[in-house]
């Protein structure tokens, strides 16, 4: 079975490129259009755990994907705090909106997972996170039976567009998806989108939300922002599912 990972893994055979709207990288991911949301999941299985790599493979440096800092001034507040006051908002179909504090989150049952990233760019690094799995989070909200998609809403803006992701309910519910406030052993840095991230392990970097401020369950992606699920899927024409 040919994979988006294998794919952009082929650096030797000159596969190796940069640039996320390249032709080339973009055709190439495209190329392996049987990797299709349902044909993929049939032949890996809904629950196939990314692989899992000894600490001995961690990469010395990790390469930063997507925005290095936000803007936003009620952002730059909670930094300057420590995230002290910070809560992560979830809601939308569920019977409990919910407003968690970072030291809640890091308070709950925790997944360490050490996982390769990814990037359409045509890089890839080991890294080790840290927190609870989103199914948790989830489970303390109560999905209503409609809700179909979850959305993370985050802290950083492209222009005056802003950045957000969307997964189904079975990458959210996948026991790899959590939400990292720790990476390498220390918390989470500014850079890689402190104080919280989505790690949904079995996609592509760009799903990798950073800055993740809010959480919201929904039916549908229709009518939210470009209508596509995520920011580069609106403004790049990037495939909603980015299996790997």
């Amino acid at each position: 079975m040919i994979t988006r990972r294998g794919l952009l893994g082929a650096g030797a055979g000159g596969l190796l490129l940069s640039g996320c709207d390249r032709p080339s990288v973009r055709s190439l991911l495209e190329s392996a259009a049987g990797l299709h949301e349902d044909s993929q999941r049939l032949i890996a299985g809904k629950q196939a755990l990314a692989r899992e790599f000894p600490e001995s493979a961690m990469s010395p440096q990790f390469r930063v994907n997507g925005s290095r800092e936000v803007a936003d001034s009620g952002y730059r507040a909670h930094l300057a705090e420590g995230f002290s006051r910070w809560r992560l908002a979830v809601d939308g179909l569920v019977r409990r909106p919910l407003a968690l504090p970072l030291a809640y989150l890091m308070a709950l049952p925790q997944r360490e997972q050490i996982t390769r990233h990814d990037c359409v760019e045509g890089w890839s690094a080991i890294g080790k996170w840290q927190g609870p799995q989103l199914s948790r989070v989830l489970d303390l909200a109560g999905l209503l039976p409609e809700a179909r998609y979850i959305v993370f809403h985050c802290a950083d803006r492209f222009g005056t567009a802003p950045y957000y992701e969307s997964i189904d309910l079975v990458d959210a519910f996948h026991p790899q998806t959590i939400l990292a406030w720790r990476m390498n052993g220390q918390p989470l840095p500014l850079v890689h989108g402190a104080p919280l991230r989505l790690r949904v392990e079995r996609q592509l970097g760009y799903k990798q939300a950073k800055f993740v401020m809010r959480i919201e369950a929904r039916t549908s992606l229709a009518g939210l922002y470009g209508g596509k699920g995520g920011y580069w899927e609106d403004a790049g024409d990037y495939q909603w599912y980015a299996g790997i």
